[in-house]
């Protein structure tokens, strides 16, 4: 077996949350060009069926399920279609996530609504699609979950609560279920992204060049990550978030590696 062998998914199925867009749809293309079949699930049905288009493209299977994964009824039934539908599923990659929730309101203004939103978009939603694939794996002794985290999860950020909150609980919900099933062959990993196209304001190029690499990560940087972190070349990983951000955490400046000025941060 060469080493490129290592890489190959035929024969693999995968679910990916959030696969309409952005992060998402390229993990689902990469997944697909290294030869896994795809489910793509999300709320929205035409951005997923433009994903489809492209995995179909490559030759691969693709099956659309409209999902809110913050509910759990619906994404049990997500699970147990696409088991239906492909027969096994081998890697689960829960991407599916917002970071708007009680943004910039002080703590006292946060209502009830604002924290569930923001901690089921993240954290719960990865719980609830590990919860109800990982029985699936057990029954077949094999089976790859990718959580996506932030930068955020590292770290706190000024009145910023249910965002970094929920994404530092995905590192630890990567780290509880990769050492509670490592003997069944089931690894879990963790992909903590940089500032991408997808979550940048309209200051991108003041922010850009604040950026340790001097610019901000490209949407088709993520999908190599995935394809590996899902591959038998992984099979020794597990419990490990891997930072795909240019050297921003390692800047150790705030937690996306730029140097705010004084009358930013009073």
């Amino acid at each position: 077996m060469s080493i490129l062998d290592k890489f190959d998914l035929s024969g693999h199925t995968a679910i990916v949350t959030g696969a309409g867009s952005n992060l998402g749809r390229e993990m689902a293309i990469a997944l697909a060009e290294a030869g896994a079949d795809i489910i793509g699930v999300g709320r929205r049905i035409l951005p997923l069926e433009e994903t489809g288009e492209l995995v179909r493209t490559i030759g691969r299977r693709y099956f659309v399920r409209s999902t809110d994964v913050t509910d759990s009824s619906q994404v049990n039934a997500m699970v147990a279609d696409a088991i239906k539908e492909f027969g096994t599923i081998e890697i689960l990659v829960n991407n599916a996530g917002g970071g708007g929730a009680g943004h910039g309101k002080q703590l006292p203004e946060l209502t009830d609504e604002d924290w569930h939103d923001g901690i089921d978009t993240n954290l719960t939603s990865a719980f609830f699609c590990s919860r109800a694939i990982i029985q699936h794996f057990l029954d077949q002794n094999y089976g790859r979950i990718i959580n996506i985290t932030s930068g955020l999860g590292y770290r706190a950020a000024r009145q910023q609560f249910m965002y970094p909150i929920s994404k530092g609980g995905v590192i630890q919900l990567t780290k509880a279920l990769a050492i509670s099933y490592a003997r069944e062959n089931i690894r879990v990993t963790c992909i903590a992204p940089g500032r991408f196209p997808h979550n940048l304001t309209t200051d991108i190029e003041r922010y850009a060049d604040r950026q340790p690499a001097g610019r901000y990560g490209r949407l088709e940087e993520i999908g190599p990550m995935t394809v590996f972190l899902a591959s038998e070349a992984a099979d020794y990983i597990s419990g490990e978030t891997i930072l795909i951000d240019g050297g921003a955490i390692a800047a150790g400046i705030v937690p996306a590696g730029m140097a705010p000025k004084i009358d930013e941060v009073r």
